[in-house]
């Protein structure tokens, strides 16, 4: 039942600058899917569109009292259902907190999570400077949202996740209160890591509304290597050759669906009859990374590739980056796309990329992979036809298959993506009852009253006994 009463969205109207609050149906509807397109995605009571801290402790000190849940939105760019509406929700969109600010001296930038990642590393780069958390929907996705769910990326394999760079955070609580955590210190355990916390919380504890992230400086130019293979197996034993002696910038794996899905759209002359792709770059300084990029190349010609090519042209190597970058949305012109972030140790990976083929054709659906190969992390791309529901529900029971062969193998359902709502039925067995236990009483110390993004993570039904 979606919520009528009009006493707080007149008080929302009031208290907030005009058009700030959105409550025609047909305007809002484009607030109540991200990414994920949950089908089960509600109608919000509001849209809130808010510029400032104060702003959003109004929203919430109003929701709060009336007991409505509040939906955090960024750029929508969630592939797991972490910003879907539910029915009666207030949808606090934070698109509008787009201020940056960057200090030279002390290598930080300071932004509101409305800001885009790509343009936070656009800020940077106009002071030499460098923020390297890069996931493949950089130029869209918002950077609070990259902190929300810890985003990770291509370049992670050697200089981290979105939680390396956060400095300091400005939430805002359950109840109202804003808090300011750490700061443009390098060095700074006072307390318990409340910055840890919140960062990967997915909403669920916090709106998050200034951050500040470290800076380093600007990446070299990198030397990039291709390499094809003919099986999977050749592909996975190369990325194990390669992280047992090296540590790349980058190191990435598009399997045969993704390849030729790309090669449908750029026409680059991909090799369509290849089991596996590499792409692995070196940033390291003029003259060691063309070593580095030799001595890839040798492990890849050890390991049967069936062509390795390398470049140290920007934008030759470029084209190789954005073909990886452009694998979801490639394979996504196939049909539905059921999205997976599974991860697994590297040396469990081959186990885990041989494993997804043979579910692949047990249950007679379409799976393209990618992956972050480098740290073990898995994008399995589950494709149906919506109009033939006999392979959809194949294509549900793979989808679950595959989080369960990951656990399996001492892996993970979400490397980098967050749980959202669509693997919180995953959850408990994942984590264990006890793991599971803490995990509530986390959500029940921030918000008691289960206000902040209710459904993500944590089932709100969940009871102990």
């Amino acid at each position: 039942m979606v919520a009528t009463d009009t006493s707080l969205t007149d008080a929302l109207v009031a208290a907030l600058p005009e058009g700030s609050v959105i409550l025609n149906p047909d305007s809002m509807h484009a607030y109540r899917w991200d990414r994920a397109n949950d089908p089960d995605a509600g109608m919000p009571l509001a849209v809130v569109r808010v510029t400032s801290t104060e702003q959003v402790q109004t929203v919430v000190r109003l929701a709060a009292a009336a007991n409505v849940p509040i939906v955090p939105r960024g750029a929508g760019s969630s592939l797991s259902g972490g910003s879907t509406a539910i029915d009666g929700c207030i949808v606090l969109s934070l698109d509008r907190m787009r201020e940056i600010t960057v200090d030279p001296v002390t290598r930080t930038v300071v932004t509101q999570p409305g800001a885009f990642n790509a343009e936070v590393k656009a800020a940077a780069a106009e002071h030499g400077l460098w923020y390297p958390p890069d996931p493949a929907s950089f130029q869209f996705c918002s950077i609070g949202g990259n902190v929300a769910t810890n985003a990770g990326g291509l370049c992670c394999v050697k200089y981290g996740v979105t939680t390396d760079y956060v400095l300091g955070m400005t939430v805002v609580l359950a109840d109202g209160r804003a808090v300011t955590l750490g700061g443009p210190k390098i060095k700074d355990v006072a307390g318990y890591s409340l910055m840890k916390l919140f960062t990967g919380s997915e909403g669920t504890l916090c709106i998050i509304t200034e951050i500040v992230l470290r800076l380093v400086p600007a990446q070299r130019p990198p030397t990039t290597l291709v390499a094809t293979f003919a099986t999977l197996e050749d592909a996975m034993a190369t990325v194990l050759a390669i992280t047992k002696t090296m540590r790349p910038s980058m190191l990435e794996f598009m399997d045969r669906v993704s390849i030729n899905a790309v090669e449908d759209v750029t026409k680059m002359g991909l090799d369509r009859s290849a089991a596996a792709m590499l792409v692995v770059q070196s940033d390291e300084p003029a003259g060691h990374a063309g070593v580095e990029i030799a001595e890839v190349e040798a492990l890849c010609a050890m390991h049967k590739a069936t062509e390795c090519f390398f470049t140290d042209d920007p934008d030759e190597g470029e084209a190789f980056v954005t073909a990886r970058r452009i694998a979801i949305p490639s394979v996504e012109k196939l049909g539905t796309v059921l999205m997976e972030d599974v991860g697994v140790p590297l040396p469990r990976l081959g186990d885990l990329v041989v494993g997804i083929e043979q579910i692949a054709q047990n249950r007679d659906v379409v799976i393209a992979v990618i992956a972050h190969a480098g740290d073990g992390n898995t994008h399995p791309l589950l494709v149906f036809n919506p109009n033939d529901k006999a392979q959809q529900a194949r294509a549900e029971i793979a989808y679950g298959e595959v989080m369960d062969l990951a656990v399996s193998l001492g892996g993970t359902i979400t490397g980098e993506h967050g749980v959202g709502r669509l693997k919180r039925a995953w959850l408990p067995g994942y984590l264990g009852p006890d793991v599971l236990e803490l995990n509530h009483r986390i959500k029940a110390a921030f918000d008691p009253a289960g206000i902040l993004n209710p459904g993500v993570v944590l089932d709100p039904a969940w009871s102990a006994t």
